[in-house]
């Protein structure tokens, strides 16, 4: 059955909604210091995108060069990590007994409860005392892993995974690493997509920590891109095209990280 008209009118509507925000910053960020509060604002773009982008890029006070940089580290290493140790960690407790398995994954699971802000402090002493505030270190350590990533791929796995696969793998001869490898993974590869889709955004767009932990010299791209809104008057153009310029990894990621997500998502059901 072929989906009606109504279907095609809702996504219709929720694209146009959802790519409207990414145009209105573009017409702000390709014309000048006086665009935002224009009544008469054209509903069509300036030529000024590039110059702005320019100016954002050439900035010494933003160091967009060393920001991006260091954002991609950032975040590419916490999100191969989140998911490397989420997928062990949930394959152990869905498919693996062992004694006390039950109340490490609910203690796990609870520090979801414990708002991040509590931590801050504490996490910033043991930082100082480490020797790595100013470092982008004291941004990837911390987030090597996370209770969400852990929670989502033991609920994943769990479900997706027949235990018979696993045992007929051991009856085989596969040790526990190899059964992981060749049975565990590959069933675990849509959620894990998702989980490194996720992880990748959420530690690209943080700003709090970064802020608090990173100094000027060495800054992720959120905390640079703040300095543009720091002085007395804010030319809205700079700060729309600097987020432009931010969203831009963030969207390539998702064209090609999106397709695999579909083919992992397709595949699993055709084998379900």
């Amino acid at each position: 059955m072929r989906p009606g008209w109504f279907v095609y009118a809702s996504l219709a509507v929720f694209l146009i909604a959802s790519v409207f925000p990414f145009y209105w910053s573009f017409l702000i960020a390709s014309g000048d210091r006086f665009t935002i509060n224009d009544p008469n604002m054209s509903w069509f773009p300036g030529g000024n995108f590039l110059a702005n982008a320019a100016t954002v890029m050439n900035n010494p006070a933003v160091n967009f060069w060393k920001a991006l940089s260091n954002s991609i580290i950032v975040s590419t290493t916490m999100a191969v990590s989140t998911v490397v140790l989420s997928t062990l960690a949930g394959y152990a407790f869905a498919k693996l007994r062992f004694k006390g398995s039950g109340p490490l994954l609910v203690a796990v699971v609870a520090t979801m409860a414990v708002p991040v802000q509590l931590g801050i402090v504490p996490l910033y002493i043991l930082m100082q005392k480490f020797g790595w505030t100013g470092s982008i270190g004291a941004v990837i350590i911390p987030g090597l892993v996370t209770a969400f990533g852990v929670f989502w791929m033991t609920q994943y796995i769990s479900q997706s995974l027949p235990t018979e696969l696993i045992e007929a793998a051991r009856v085989d001869g596969c040790s526990m690493i190899r059964t992981f490898w060749h049975v565990g993974l590959p069933a675990a590869r849509p959620a894990a997509a998702m989980l490194f889709l996720f992880t990748f955004v959420t530690s690209w767009n943080n700003f709090m920590w970064p802020y608090i932990v990173l100094d000027s010299q060495n800054p992720t791209l959120p905390v640079s891109l703040s300095i543009l809104q720091a002085n007395y008057f804010v030319d809205y153009s700079l700060v729309l095209a600097g987020v432009l310029l931010a969203t831009v990894p963030l969207l390539l990621l998702f064209m090609f990280a999106g397709r695999q997500l579909v083919s992992g998502i397709m595949a699993g059901a055709v084998k379900g």
